[in-house]
């Protein structure tokens, strides 16, 4: 079954401003390296919703787009202890 809908989840950013996408989604939804998505984050507490084009990579990463991570860091200071919900759409 191909990414049709939208589908969220919760993670923390990792090293070099990355989040992993779950297996049970990576394999229910049979993402590709190549594929192409609207990836949006937001934190309810603060009202922040930001939204990018990104793609997955070999290994199941989203690397987040570097202005994202500007206007994160300019409400949230500790970025890396945050909890993010993460909404993937297809394009």
């Amino acid at each position: 079954m191909p990414l049709t809908d939208k589908v969220t989840f919760t993670v923390q950013l990792q090293n070099q401003n990355r989040f992993q996408i779950p297996k049970k989604i990576r394999w229910q939804y049979k993402l590709e390296p190549s594929q192409l998505m609207k990836v949006t984050l937001s934190i309810s507490d603060l009202g922040f919703d930001e939204s990018f084009l990104g793609n997955m990579l070999p290994d199941g990463r989203v690397t987040v787009s570097r202005i994202v991570i500007i206007q994160l860091l300019q409400r949230i200071p500790a970025l890396k202890a945050s909890f993010i919900e993460v909404a993937l759409e297809p394009v």
